[in-house]
């Protein structure tokens, strides 16, 4: 099995792993990226019912395509295989999260909440970057040349009757040849600057509705087009058909990865590892919380949130059928335009409309040109007529040739009757709904396959209104309604799955923190949709973009030295994952529903070990899940996760079941204490514990500060001290650390409210003036 190293491996490429791939490897670091997919260059993708046959993912079968297709109880979800994810087959809108859905603290049935552990105003300088690369721009529906687009003036005419907001979204599609430029059909789009990988021209966008299905011309500015080739170009390395199988913690920090290296043309799939220092995982959020998952064995003290917040962001498909205009058939064209050029806004109840329930979005659906045939196929009652009608023409002119009445225009007349006028196609739209419907569903693997636990009865009342908003647009135009045949089957289709991996606070609230950092692995993110804590509303491509870009800002920031990323161009020996006895995380876990609190701590110094001294370096994220009893407790005990990096130890050390008390009672009234005890293992597998206390003595208000910010260290084997040391926690550390603080539960400002007395008091009641009798 072959091995080799690089500073981050980034598996999957699509909006988190590409975005991810591009900034990190811009900053110098070196990145390789596998993907399970195979590139996707203009005119290759997908469009004979030969080609289209072998179109899916199954290497069981030796098919290598660019469709998987996967079934859940209660919900069927497509997803992609490709050299730019999801990007190749989505509908290319890209509209942020509004800013009044990032809830906080708002109940799921079945217990917990749902929580966002950023806002909008975290998000949007990230939603800046990603759209300057993807330059998504309008849809010029009123220029002359893309003027011919009936379904979008159709829905702005039925959100008008229907006083609902209507918008053209923003779209990752290229209209003109360059932004700014003037838009026109079929031109040649003019190269970045970081050029293209596929070395293909590129051309706008010429209104075949095949966005769905991979765009042949190149127009849509799908991620390969964008950030892949712009990664590419600053030396990262993008590895195709390779599919991840296992991943663990490396013998001395980082990750190890193994995975398959498929070859379509055998049949064969080797397998290969590689090594990594800090490994991103994107690959969707059905991949990468299979691969956590079905590695839960080899990282221990995963949150026990793994698999849960599931979400199907609200997905509702329908059909608006036979619309009319003045009595006659109205045509809408579903296959003319992108697939997507306009959507309706509904408002949510924390838009400031109580009781109007959960918010979504209504866009219209198209398709490829060649499916009207089959929509029109879909008219049975109408095909039965024509073919009886085409047969009882066929035998008349067989009668008429007999009696010597040939009559050469009833062949012709015949064949165009059984065709139809077309006209069920022709005025026919799909609807897709998306909104907050509740993320309440649990992933697990059962029989080592991945198995969803969900079911739309917790979002009926959600589901319900988005049908009746879809009825009332159907009866806007004059037309027919129709369910997705997969409802009547009390099932469902979802495009945009979310959850299992999710942001939060805590290990309590989330399997990540809320820059995608894996509680307890310092170094493993998740930067695609299985991060998110709940449903976006909005299509969610935009805002997975935005979190992994806001990831990759962390992730370097902690690249100076003395932090967990090695800065760029410099390797760091990493330590040993901790082995043995784990303490299970619900050991520190709250009851269902109670308020919640963490921030983290940095602090470096020296380390003596004898005759060596080194660097000392702490990064802890310090947890109490269950504030009533941290607070009511004399003990106040919290969590410690994050690492202890020394390099006389070895490098990087996971710390996983640490624990710190937080003004202990000393000495009488005039000493407080806070104890910190991290185990970890070095690396020739023994067990150590760095234990240190902060000593706070009655003393002159000046001595706050150094007695909070000093932490006296010893490192033990045992009974026996290998080393002592201090660690201090400088100014802009701690400035750092206020904007850590966290709060979740049923009030967060009650919580950091009550957290801040605890703490003032203590430091009240040790330094406290104290007048002499």
């Amino acid at each position: 099995m072959n091995t080799e190293h690089a500073d981050v491996v980034v598996v999957g490429s699509g909006f988190g792993g590409s975005v991810s791939a591009y900034r990190l490897a811009a900053a110098g670091l070196s990145v390789v990226l596998l993907e399970r997919g195979r590139a996707y260059p203009p005119g290759s993708f997908a469009r004979t019912p030969a080609e289209m046959r072998r179109n899916f993912w199954d290497p069981q079968r030796r098919t290598y395509g660019l469709f998987d297709v996967l079934e859940f109880r209660g919900f069927d979800s497509l997803v992609s295989a490709g050299l730019g994810g999801g990007s190749l087959i989505y509908a290319n809108v890209l509209l942020r999260k509004d800013e009044h859905w990032f809830v906080r603290d708002e109940p799921v049935p079945g217990g917990g909440y749902e929580t966002w552990p950023v806002s909008r105003a975290d998000l949007d300088p990230h939603y800046d970057a990603v759209e300057r690369m993807l330059s998504p721009v309008r849809y010029p529906f009123e220029h002359p040349v893309y003027a011919d687009t009936p379904k979008t003036h159709a829905m702005r005419e039925a959100a008008a009757g229907l006083g609902l907001d209507w918008q053209l979204p923003p779209l990752g599609v290229s209209f003109a040849p360059r932004p700014g430029a003037e838009p026109g059909i079929g031109l040649p789009i003019i190269p970045a600057p970081y050029g293209n990988l596929h070395d293909a021209l590129r051309r706008t966008c010429r209104l075949c509705g095949e966005c769905d299905v991979g765009c042949n011309d190149g127009a849509k500015n799908s991620l390969d087009h964008t950030y892949l080739s712009a990664a590419a170009a600053a030396g990262a390395d993008l590895r195709t058909l390779c599919e991840v199988q296992a991943l663990r913690p490396g013998p001395r920090g980082g990750y190890q990865l193994r995975y398959l290296r498929h070859d379509p043309l055998t049949g064969e799939a080797v397998s290969q590892r590689i090594d990594c220092d800090r490994l991103v995982l994107a690959a969707g959020t059905f991949g990468t919380t299979r691969l956590l998952l079905g590695n839960r064995a080899r990282l221990p003290g995963l949150s026990d949130a793994l698999g849960t917040r599931f979400s199907g962001n609200g997905d509702v498909i329908a059909f608006l059928l036979r619309a009319h205009k003045d009595g006659v058939p109205r045509p809408l064209h579903a296959s003319r335009g992108p697939v997507i050029t306009s959507t309706l806004r509904v408002p949510d109840g924390l838009d400031g409309h109580p009781g109007t329930g959960r918010g979504f979005y209504l866009q219209d659906a198209g398709y490829p040109l060649f499916l009207d045939w089959l929509v029109q196929s879909a008219d049975l009652p109408g095909e039965v007529a024509r073919m009886a009608a085409f047969a009882a023409n066929r035998v008349g002119a067989l009668v008429g040739s007999l009696l010597g009445r040939n009559s050469p225009d009833d062949l012709e007349h015949g064949i165009g009757a059984l065709l139809g006028d077309g006209t069920l196609s022709v005025s026919s739209l799909p609807l897709l709904g998306m909104g907050r419907d509740v993320p309440d569903g649990v992933m697990r693997l059962r029989d080592g396959e991945l198995d969803v636990s969900w079911t739309t009865a917790t979002s009926r009342e959600y589901i319900d209104r988005v049908r009746a908003t879809m009825r009332a647009i159907a009866q806007e135009l004059d037309g027919e309604y129709l369910d997705n045949p997969l409802w009547l089957r009390k099932r469902t289709a979802v495009a945009h799955p979310l959850g299992g991996a999710p942001i939060g606070h805590h290990p309590g609230e989330g399997v990540c923190d809320p820059y995608g950092q894996v509680f307890g692995h310092p170094g493993l993110y998740v930067a695609d949709g299985a991060a998110m804590p709940g449903p976006v509303g909005a299509n969610p491509s935009l805002t997975i973009a935005a979190l992994a870009d806001r990831l990759c800002d962390q992730l370097l920031e902690r690249g100076r030295p003395g932090r967990t990323c090695a800065p760029p161009g410099r390797r760091r020996s990493g330590g040993t994952a901790p082995t043995g006895r784990q303490v299970p995380a619900r050991q520190f876990g709250g009851r269902a529903g109670t308020a919640a609190l963490s921030f983290t701590e940095e602090m470096t110094g020296e380390l003596d070990l004898g005759e060596r001294q080194g660097v000392l370096t702490l990064d802890l994220t310090v947890t109490a899940i269950d504030v009533d009893r941290f607070l009511d407790s004399t003990r106040h005990e919290a969590r410690a996760t994050g690492w202890v990096e020394c390099a006389e130890l070895g490098g990087r050390h996971r710390v996983t079941d640490g624990v710190v008390n937080l003004m202990v009672d000393g000495e009488g009234q005039n000493l407080s204490r806070m104890l910190y005890r991290l185990p970890l293992t070095d690396n020739t597998g023994r067990r150590l514990v760095l234990e240190g206390h902060k000593d706070l003595r009655a003393g002159p208000l000046t001595a706050i500060w150094p007695d909070t910010t000093t932490l006296h260290v010893r490192l033990l084997d045992g009974e026996l001290t290998l080393g002592t040391g201090v660690v201090r926690l400088s100014t802009r550390s701690f400035l750092r650390q206020l904007g850590t603080l966290r709060a979740s539960g049923p009030s967060p400002l009650r919580t950091l409210e009550r957290f801040g007395a605890f703490f003032l008091c203590s430091l009240w009641r040790v330094y406290r003036p104290r007048i002499s009798a």
